[in-house]
């Protein structure tokens, strides 16, 4: 039987089980996926979750907030992109080492064209685990980026693992006269638990003719995709990178291919 799961904290907003459910169905599969929530504090309990891969108990794992970074001393190995990230979203045993990859980065952009085809400039909103990947992507496709944050010492050190990534404060100020292509929201504001907050500031002004792109997928739309769209912007919530990074992550705890339909099928179970 497959065993996959979902760690992170908190959980309850999460459609990934619905979507590998729908895959291990697809795919005639006998297996499960689980939700394993880990508080912040809880690197016990994440050793000996992640113990359980490394025994075959789970078959895979992935990693969302706030483990995305945490995660990575306790693996052997990472692949090239995830090390290159520096986050973990998907972790499985290849010849008894537990291994960290990242399929948010591809299916971050797998997604992105159907939104704007090869951005040439980019404002990232966040500097977390969700950020490296968007960062990553964004920087390897050869667009400018610009990563902006309130805690800017953190957006600094992401910077400084790319050429000519640059880093500034998350305010009215720095924003003001600030042109990009394509604005992401990596943050999780927004998400279902404070739907009525945005990560934009308010009384900003959004970049003439940019597309927004929010990761956040609880709501579908969220209230920065509102106002994006308010502002005559082209704008989408995070649920098709979603489905992208889970087929993905699919694929390489079981060899199987998953047509995309399968998982946006699925997602039709959920509030609208």
């Amino acid at each position: 039987m497959i065993r996959l799961g979902l760690t992170g904290y908190p959980l309850g907003h999460s459609f990934s089980p619905l979507l590998h459910a729908a895959a291990l169905r697809a795919c005639d599969l006998d297996g499960e996926y689980s939700l394993y929530s880990v508080p912040p504090e809880g690197t016990s309990a994440l050793a000996e979750l992640l113990g359980r891969v490394r025994t075959g108990e789970l078959t895979g794992l992935n990693v969302t907030v706030p483990h995305k970074q945490s995660v990575i001393p306790l693996l052997d190995e990472l692949t090239p992109a995830a090390r290159a990230i520096g986050a973990v979203n998907t972790i499985f045993l290849k010849d008894e080492k537990l291994i960290g990859d990242n399929t948010d980065a591809p299916g971050f952009l797998a997604d992105l064209k159907k939104l704007i085809d090869d951005p040439r400039s980019a404002l990232v909103l966040g500097a977390g685990g969700a950020a490296r990947a968007v960062v990553y992507a964004l920087h390897k496709s050869g667009c400018e980026v610009v990563i902006a944050a309130r805690r800017v010492e953190q957006a600094a050190e992401l910077a400084a693992r790319f050429p000519n990534v640059r880093a500034i404060p998350l305010s009215i100020e720095t924003l003001d006269g600030l042109h990009a292509q394509l604005i992401v929201n990596t943050t999780s504001v927004g998400m279902f638990h404070d739907t009525d907050k945005s990560p934009w500031p308010s009384g900003a002004a959004f970049p003439d003719n940019a597309a927004v792109y929010d990761l956040v997928y609880n709501p579908r739309e969220t209230l920065l995709v509102r106002q994006a769209r308010a502002a005559g912007l082209r704008a989408v919530s995070g649920l098709g990178m979603l489905v992208e990074q889970a087929a993905l992550a699919f694929e390489i705890w079981t060899g199987r291919k998953i047509e995309r339909a399968v998982m946006h099928e699925a997602l039709k179970q959920t509030a609208p």
